[in-house]
């Protein structure tokens, strides 16, 4: 079975910052780690977010961006590609757990997880992991 990593907890493996390491130790301890093509593009998004606040130089984000290229290349993020009906799962979750501020792209990834049934689900993030909770996931927290 494959755990999903969603962009908060994946972007650690390639920025240095609090628990990044812990998201490390729990990649290799996965048979699969997978992720939604979501991913390519947040990422992409967290690295010119934070060198525009100055948080990382755009040396690093060409770095991590290459890195992790290389990293979806070779497979040790697999992309989960061949969803149908995905968005529809998605909208159905915010249904699901109406009281928690269930954004839009969280709530994608979290159908792509269920969708392909993930055995752990990777965030670095306090509402998705509510979410995920909510929706009987087991969470890896990584904040």
């Amino acid at each position: 079975m494959s755990a999903y990593i969603d962009t908060s907890a994946l972007a650690k493996c390639y920025i240095r910052e609090p628990r990044s390491l812990d998201v490390l130790d729990w990649a290799d301890a996965q048979d699969e780690v997978v992720t939604s093509p979501l991913t390519l593009v947040e990422f992409r998004c967290v690295l010119a977010r934070r060198r525009r606040a100055q948080q990382i130089d755009p040396p690093l984000e060409r770095v991590a961006l290459a890195e992790f290229d290389r990293d979806v290349q070779a497979h040790s993020w697999r992309i989960q590609h061949d969803a149908p009906n995905l968005f529809l799962e998605a909208r159905q979750l915010i249904d699901l757990i109406p009281e928690l501020p269930l954004r839009a792209l969280d709530a994608l990834h979290l159908a792509y997880a269920r969708h392909f049934g993930a055995t752990s689900f990777a965030t670095a993030d306090k509402h998705q992991a509510e979410a995920a909770k909510a929706l009987g996931l087991p969470v890896a927290i990584f904040y």
